[in-house]
C-alpha cells in the first residue's frame, strides 16, 4: 500500500482519539480526509490544521453524526474509514429519540457510504469496553475471563450508573454490534476496536474526559469518579491503554492486509484500588484518600490475546499510562500540583 497515494478519513477529529490518530496518520504520510461537527469552529480547525504536514496532507470536511449524509462527501475516494465520532450531548429537537438511536443510525449511514464510494476497503470502527462487559446476563456476578465473547447485558441495574453513562453503553453496544452484522454489509471488511480507559497525553488544549477518569483518584471530581466506580463495576477491574497504543492499534487494524471482527483494546487490567496504590507509590505528593486502597477483589482474567496473536505490540506500560496523564493533566490545570 502506497501511503502517499492513500487517503483515509477520520470520523471526529477533534477528538481525543480522533486527533491524536490524524496526527498520526498525518506522520506515517497519509492524507486524511477529517470530519468536525462545525467548520467555523476556529479552534478546532486551527488545531487541526497545526498538525505536522497538515498543509498538504489534511482535508477538512464538516459533517454531524446527528446529520449521517453528510460524511459521503468525506468518505468519498478513501480506501480506509476510522470511524471514531460518537454522539455524547442529544439535543431534544434532534431527528433522532436519544443518543442510541443516533449513534446507530451514522453507523449505518457511514457503513453503506463506505459500500456505495466503491474504494473503501475497510471500515475501523472505534467502540468501548464498556460495551464488553464480563458481567453474566442474569447480573449474578462476572465470568472467569474477559475477551472478545463478552457483550454488556444492557437490562441490569448498576449501582453507579446514570442516565448519562447507561445511554453511552448501550448506544456503544448497539453500534458496535450493528457493525458486525456481516450479512448487512456483504463485502465490506470491519473491524471494531472496543478501547479500555485511555490515558495519556494529549494534543487538545483540555484534559480528555477519558483521562480525566484515569485521574478521578487524584482529583477528586465527582462525575469521573462515579464513571471510574461504573467502568470497574462494569468491566469487574479497570482496563487501561495509553492513547499512542490506541492509535497504533487502529493503524495496525488498517495496514494489515486482511482484517476483520471484534478486538479488545487494552494492557493493563487492575483494581481500582491497585491503581489508586500505583498512584500513591509513583506520586505520593498527591496524597491519594486512604478510602481509595480499598475494594472490590475479582478474580477476573484478561482473556483478550486476538489482536496480539495477529502481531501487534504494547508499547507502553501502567506506569508509562500514569506519568503522560499527569502530565496532560498538570499542563492543561486539571492537576496542580
Amino acid at each position: 500500500m502506497e501511503k502517499a497515494n492513500c487517503r483515509v478519513c477520520v470520523t471526529g477529529a477533534t477528538g481525543f482519539i480522533g486527533s491524536s490518530l490524524t496526527k498520526k496518520l498525518l506522520e506515517k504520510g497519509y492524507t486524511v480526509h477529517a470530519t468536525l461537527r462545525n467548520l467555523g469552529d476556529v479552534s478546532k480547525v486551527e488545531l487541526l490544521k497545526s498538525l505536522p504536514h497538515a498543509d498538504t496532507k489534511l482535508v477538512l470536511f464538516e459533517a454531524d453524526i446527528y446529520k449521517p449524509n453528510e460524511f459521503e462527501q468525506a468518505i468519498h475516494g478513501c480506501s480506509f474509514v476510522f470511524h471514531v465520532a460518537t454522539p455524547l450531548q442529544h439535543s431534544d429537537d434532534s431527528q433522532f429519540k436519544n443518543m442510541t438511536e443516533a449513534a446507530v443510525s451514522a453507523t449505518k449511514s457511514i457503513a453503506e457510504c463506505c459500500i456505495k464510494s466503491g474504494t473503501v476497503k475497510r471500515l475501523i470502527y472505534t467502540s468501548s469496553v464498556n460495551a464488553a462487559s464480563p458481567l453474566k446476563d442474569d447480573g449474578n456476578g462476572y465470568k472467569d475471563t474477559m475477551d472478545e465473547t463478552c457483550w454488556t447485558p444492557l437490562d441490569l441495574s448498576l449501582a453507579y450508573s446514570n442516565e448519562f453513562l447507561k445511554e453511552y453503553t448501550v448506544s456503544k453496544t448497539l453500534a458496535e454490534k450493528e457493525l458486525l452484522n456481516s450479512e448487512k454489509y456483504g463485502e465490506l471488511e470491519v473491524v471494531t476496536l472496543a478501547c479500555g480507559i485511555v490515558g495519556g497525553d494529549t494534543v487538545l488544549s483540555y484534559t480528555p474526559t477519558s483521562v480525566a477518569v484515569f485521574l478521578s483518584q487524584l482529583t477528586n471530581n465527582t462525575f469521573t469518579d462515579q464513571f471510574l466506580k461504573y467502568t470497574e463495576e462494569i468491566q469487574g477491574k479497570l482496563p487501561i491503554v495509553h492513547i499512542n497504543d490506541v492509535c497504533e492499534a487502529h493503524i495496525f487494524c488498517m495496514e494489515n492486509p486482511s482484517m476483520s471482527g471484534r478486538f479488545l483494546i487494552a494492557n493493563s487490567f487492575i483494581s481500582a484500588a491497585e491503581l489508586a496504590r500505583c498512584f500513591q507509590l509513583h506520586y505520593p505528593e498527591f496524597n491519594v484518600k486512604a478510602e481509595k486502597f480499598d475494594g472490590p477483589r475479582r478474580g477476573i482474567k484478561w482473556g483478550s490475546t486476538k489482536l496480539i496473536e495477529k502481531g501487534f505490540e504494547y508499547k507502553s506500560d501502567l506506569k508509562m499510562i500514569i506519568d503522560d496523564s499527569i502530565k496532560c493533566a498538570r499542563r492543561t490545570g486539571e492537576l496542580q500540583q
